[in-house]
């Protein structure tokens, strides 16, 4: 029977997409994407809408015409990143292959794929954040504390919801920031439902905002991209940046950050096709990328460990 590589990476390509938001901790934001256009490639349309507010209503003249425009902003996906893995034919048969090629990928895409993109968007809002440079959203120099730790939190959720956001918040937190938070309000801390992906787990929340513990290494305010090649940056995957900063914890509305992320058609050869060597060939390229619309970056609040 002839070896259908085709399916073997449709198979691959949509259990890894779907594992690709589970895994992720920033998952949540991919939901946020729901209108964005993506016909292949690198490019996506974001859609924007303007309206107006409330006008006088007149008995004679009756309403008021208003305006709507909604207009498609073409973004690139900066985000093209990949590797080519091959198997053995010793180890690997037809029979043991999706099981054998799909451990070894589900494990690539969960210690180095998810991570990634965890910090890249992670440090990409935060530094939108601190570019925009809006007044009270930024809080430099604060170390957690048991004592301090709820103020700091709730001083961020009410300068959000000056802002004029009503709406949901999410709050990523180290997990030194959540441990002094937790140590501080125990007793008083609740456990609300938060769903990504179609996953739905328990997660602690301060007036309702859910806090999504996040590693430290996720939460930088800059992150140095490795591109697999050059002297020093082999190993791939990524490091604090040099002008990073480590966050204690970033909170914004949900609907602030539209996320995108997605596995380029795979491709598989097998032994018999491969021309380099005598082995299967697994080729993984995932295009993604983060964008913050100008007119909602009033509802993102960092608060970082460093001085500015």
């Amino acid at each position: 029977m002839p070896i259908n590589t085709l399916e073997y990476a449709k198979i691959f390509q949509q259990g890894l997409d779907k594992a690709a938001v589970q895994q992720s901790v920033t998952g949540w934001m991919d939901a946020n994407a729901g209108q964005v256009k993506y016909t292949g490639g690198d490019e996506v349309k974001i859609p924007k809408m303007a309206l107006q507010g409330l006008g006088d209503y007149s008995i004679d003249d009756g309403y008021l015409q208003g305006s709507v425009t909604l207009e498609y902003q073409t973004r690139q996906m900066t985000q093209d990143r990949g590797r080519l893995f091959n198997l053995d034919p010793r180890e690997v048969d037809e029979t043991n292959f999706v099981a054998t090629a799909g451990n070894v990928m589900g494990e690539f895409q969960r210690e180095y794929v998810t991570p990634e993109i965890d910090a890249y968007r992670l440090s990409k809002v935060a530094s939108d954040a601190i570019t925009a440079n809006k007044a009270g959203m930024l809080r430099y120099g604060y170390t957690p504390a048991e004592a301090t730790a709820l103020r700091e939190l709730k001083e961020a959720i009410k300068a959000v919801r000056s802002m004029g956001y009503n709406g949901p918040l999410v709050c990523h937190a180290t997990e030194d920031f959540k441990m002094e938070l937790e140590l501080g309000i125990a007793k008083q801390l609740a456990a609300i439902t938060f769903s990504q992906g179609g996953v739905q787990t328990q997660v602690p929340a301060v007036d309702g905002v859910p806090i999504i513990a996040t590693a430290t290494n996720r939460m930088y305010t800059a992150i140095s991209i490795r591109d697999g090649k050059t002297a020093g940056q082999t190993q791939g995957g990524y490091v604090k940046g040099a002008t990073g900063k480590d966050m204690n914890f970033i909170l914004m509305a949900r609907q602030v950050p539209i996320a995108i992320t997605k596995l380029d058609t795979m491709r598989i050869f097998d032994p018999n096709t491969n021309q380099g060597k005598n082995a299967w060939q697994l080729d993984y390229r995932r295009f993604h990328d983060l964008w913050t619309l100008d007119n909602k970056i009033n509802g993102v609040y960092v608060n970082i460990k460093d001085n500015a």
